[in-house]
Parts: C-alpha cells; sequence; structure tokens
C-alpha cells in the first residue's frame, strides 16, 4: 500500500508533535480536532518548534515552508477520508478511543491502518469497535514526539503481519527506532516505568530521602534524562495514577500508587500543569525571577 497521507487524530501535546514528525519525514498530514481553538494551538506550536530548529540551524527557511505547507488542520473529521494511514492521539479513555475508532472505521478508505497512540490501554478492545481488527495496532509515541526516537508497536491479537511491517516501515520513515510487543497491560515501558516510579514514590513517602536527592540518585546513579519525580511532575500526577489503576487490575498491588500520591491529586496538585506536584513550581517560578 503506498502511504502518503497520514491523518492525526487530535491535536494535543502528543499530536502536534506526530504531526509535526510525519510532515518533516515528507508525508502530507490531515491533522484534526475538534475546535479551531485547539486547532489554533497545535498549529501555533508546531511553528514555534520548527522555529526553533531555524535558530539551531538544523532547518532552513525553505525547510520551513515546506514542512508546515505539509500540515492540514480541520475541525471536520470526515476530512480525513482521504488519508492513507491514521494515527488516533486523543485522551486515554477506552470509551472516547472505541467510538473514535468506530467513527474512523465507517470513513477511511477499506484497506487504511488505524493506529493508537496509546500507553497502556488494550488494542484488541479498541479494534474490537471496528470492522478491520487486522488493521489496528497500537503506535505508542513518546512525548516530545519529535525528539524522542522510540516508537512501541502493539500487536493486537487480530493484528495482520502486513499491518505491522507497514507500521515498521511509516516508523523508520519518520526517522524513529522501534520495538515490537504483543497486547498486554502497559505494553514494555509504562509497565517497566510504573513499576520504577511507584517505588520511588514508597521510598519518598517513607522518609528515606528528600524529593532531590531521590531524582539526583537516578538521574546520576541510572543514567536516566530526568529523576522519577521531575518527570511525574511533568507528565502529571492524574494521568499516573489512572494508569496505575489499569496496572494494578491487572497485575496486582505491586502497582499500587501509596496514599500520599492519592492525596496530591486529590488536592488538585497534578506537577506543572497545576503549578504545584512533588515540587512548587510557583515559588520556583519566584525564585528564578528574583534571582
Amino acid at each position: 500500500m503506498d502511504i502518503r497521507t497520514i491523518a492525526v487524530i487530535g491535536g494535543g501535546a502528543m499530536g502536534n508533535g506526530i504531526a509535526q514528525v510525519a510532515a518533516t519525514a515528507g508525508y502530507d498530514v490531515i491533522l484534526r480536532d475538534i475546535s479551531q481553538a485547539a486547532i489554533d494551538r497545535a498549529t501555533g506550536t508546531i511553528r514555534k518548534s520548527l522555529e526553533r530548529l531555524i535558530k539551531a540551524g538544523k532547518l532552513s527557511e525553505g525547510d520551513f515552508q515546506i514542512t508546515f505547507g505539509r500540515i492540514r488542520a480541520t475541525t471536520e473529521l470526515a476530512d480525513i477520508a482521504a488519508a492513507d494511514y491514521v494515527i488516533e492521539a486523543i485522551p486515554e479513555q477506552m470509551a472516547l478511543k472505541q467510538d473514535m475508532f468506530k467513527q474512523l472505521d465507517a470513513l477511511c478508505k477499506p484497506g487504511v491502518i488505524l493506529a493508537t497512540n496509546t500507553s497502556e490501554l488494550s488494542v484488541t478492545k479498541i479494534a474490537s469497535a471496528t470492522g478491520r481488527a487486522d488493521r489496528v495496532i497500537g503506535m505508542h509515541w513518546f512525548n516530545p514526539p519529535p525528539v524522542m526516537k522510540l516508537v512501541e508497536i502493539v500487536r493486537g491479537v487480530q493484528t495482520s503481519d502486513e499491518t505491522l511491517r507497514l507500521t515498521e516501515e511509516v516508523s523508520h520513515k519518520m526517522g524513529k527506532e522501534t520495538v515490537v510487543c504483543k497486547d498486554a497491560q502497559g505494553f514494555i515501558t509504562s509497565r517497566a516505568l510504573c513499576a520504577l516510579l511507584v517505588e520511588c514514590y514508597r521510598i519518598a513517602e517513607e522518609g528515606l530521602a528528600s524529593f532531590e536527592d531521590i531524582d539526583k540518585a537516578i538521574r546520576l546513579g541510572l543514567n536516566h534524562p530526568m529523576g522519577p519525580l521531575e518527570l511525574s511532575d511533568y507528565v502529571g500526577m492524574d494521568v499516573l495514577v489512572h494508569a496505575s489503576e489499569g496496572m494494578v487490575e491487572a497485575f496486582g498491588d505491586r502497582f499500587r500508587m501509596p496514599q500520599s500520591v492519592i492525596k496530591q491529586v486529590e488536592a488538585g496538585h497534578y506537577g506543572r500543569k497545576s503549578g504545584r506536584g512533588f515540587y512548587d513550581y510557583a515559588q520556583k517560578e519566584a525564585a528564578s525571577l528574583k534571582g
């Protein structure tokens, strides 16, 4: 199948990044979100990201115009009917994804692959909402998509060999490395990360070390780019608590969040997006302004 046009459903942090990567790789891109305001935010983010590449000397003005020009943003779901490959990047809620895949199945050409950018949900269950389960696959990207090298590909129970082959081909054309995993809660990366994070939360709750020293130990001792508590604030604690619930259901109490973290989320302390999580970002900003 000749894949020339990729549709990205959802223009949030993941969706706009995936759209940028696809356009940079030479694909025509249809970027769809539900409102013009969301579309404006998504295209504005892509523009700023490409402009940073120009300033860094990694992109010419001419290539900027070509890449940005490949992206057609729309609020009309019907516009994705022209796509040869679809990547869904909407919120991590099974009901939302199944409803979306039912609509995509009705709109898209029969041979089109429908990929879901889920970090933990069942690809098989998402596929069950369609009449093309063999053409549904997990395509787990990492934030930010233009920078992170990995795409974790997840085979549902009915995903065909051809669907896997084409998804690997598309991923490689977009400059990504791939790993392949069977469909199970959390796949490889989310399952391993959840175990690490929960254990670090327990270390913090037990008072064995300060937040700063836990982060420093993992950054320098295990060579991670971010400490686990910094990463949690970056991702959002509400998102991680929700992910943990799915892990507990599948694998038991070893993935259960400590009460201190649950209470933090109940208080609205999600991390960077709320201004406070493990760290107080309003206080950090005030300190940096004084400095």
